[in-house]
């Protein structure tokens, strides 16, 4: 029996947009699209005849927002959405809050350009696409895992363009002894989510993170303060040269590289422009390459959910290098696409549920600070 396509409704208010859209997604067989809607109430007429299994959606429409209509969609008949908005700074902060209200990724299209822009993104866009469908509505339902308690509360090929990014690296020359742990996560498709229920489990005193999420320019502004709002940590989006502090988590920002380096004893980040690695810019594997290289044993590796394969390769360095490794279960992953790979080419430690991993990172970060302060008092 043939597999039914992947079927597409498009809403924006941008003729040029909607041809386009439907030009590059129809080349691709396993996707149909069923209509195109330039705002929200014809959106709707085409969806009582005509059901899409996803949507693809902009933000600033007149008659309706598509902030609230994603809101109404999710309220009376869920179905995967995906934002496609020119996002600036004045507007990422909406779409974050549509990725909290369900929507599954996010694609920036510029003011300028546009036509050039999709084609030149047409694999990536049909990826997301088709992505979304996959993931459905099953959103699953993880529970807010408990705030682990600390008793020492302190304030403080892809391969080959991945070596081009590290090329550059700046590691300072004085080399140190140091016992500090960073911890490196990497996600994309319904990371978002994923990294808020991570991150508001970090107690204060956590070791230093550092993220990659896939995502535009402008978003991880936002991301990353909407963040910072509602977690224990500081949560930021990383400037080069930022230090990896304890309860601290630094976001890399969006169309960036950003790469764990040690300067003395220290570790901070380098931000950087270079190639896509793995077809992303940022790339988890740049991030986990770098963490292999200049953390090693230090590093605690999690890579969630996300479509594609990027991280698989940097997770497997690490784990060559004696980094601890987990990464999302598929039952709790939006897209088991990153984490699969992950597995698939040995360089995962753990497998763990969502609502798992932050207190697993926390256990293992603690057991190796009374290892290290046993061997000091013996």
């Amino acid at each position: 029996m043939a597999k039914r396509p992947v079927r597409v409704l498009i809403v924006d208010d941008s003729a040029l947009v909607r041809q386009t859209l439907r030009e590059i997604l129809e080349t691709d067989p396993d996707i149909e699209v069923v209509g195109t809607a330039p705002d929200p109430y014809l959106a709707v007429r085409k969806m009582k005849t005509d059901m899409p299994d996803v949507i693809t959606l902009d933000v600033e429409m007149p008659r309706m927002d598509g902030l609230t209509f994603l809101g109404k969609i999710m309220a009376q008949h869920p179905l995967p959405v995906v934002i496609c908005s020119a996002l600036t700074e004045k507007n990422s902060a909406l779409a974050v809050r549509a990725v909290e209200q369900g929507a599954v990724e996010v694609i920036n299209k510029p003011r300028l350009g546009v036509k050039q822009f999709f084609h030149d993104a047409q694999v990536q866009i049909i990826d997301v696409v088709k992505a979304a469908a996959r993931a459905g509505t099953a959103r699953k339902a993880v529970a807010r895992p408990p705030v682990p308690e600390f008793s020492n509360q302190r304030a403080v090929s892809p391969k080959l363009t991945a070596d081009a990014v590290l090329a550059g690296a700046r590691p300072g020359h004085a080399v140190f002894q140091t016992t500090d742990k960073v911890v490196t996560v990497g996600a994309s498709t319904g990371g978002t989510e994923a990294l808020r229920i991570f991150l508001e489990a970090m107690p204060l005193d956590a070791p230093g993170i550092v993220v990659v999420q896939h995502m535009p320019e402008h978003f991880t502004t936002a991301f990353a303060r909407r963040l910072d709002g509602i977690c224990g940590i500081t949560v930021r989006e990383a400037a080069d040269g930022d230090p990896v502090l304890r309860g601290h988590a630094l976001i890399a920002p969006g169309n960036r590289h950003i790469l764990l380096v040690r300067s003395g004893a220290k570790y901070l980040v380098q931000v950087k422009d270079g190639p896509l690695v793995s077809r992303h810019r940022p790339s988890v594997d740049v991030l986990f390459r770098s963490a292999a290289r200049y953390a090693g044993t230090n590093a605690i590796g999690v890579i969630m959910t996300g479509m594609g394969d990027d991280g698989a390769r940097g997770m497997a360095e690490m784990h060559g290098a004696g980094a601890y490794t987990i990464a999302q279960d598929e039952a709790s992953c939006v897209v088991y696409g990153m984490p699969g790979e992950a597995v698939k080419h040995g360089g995962v430690d753990n497998v763990l549920p969502l609502d798992r991993i932050a207190g697993e990172v926390i256990r293992f970060y603690k057991s190796t600070q009374r290892h290290y302060e046993t061997q000091r008092v013996v």
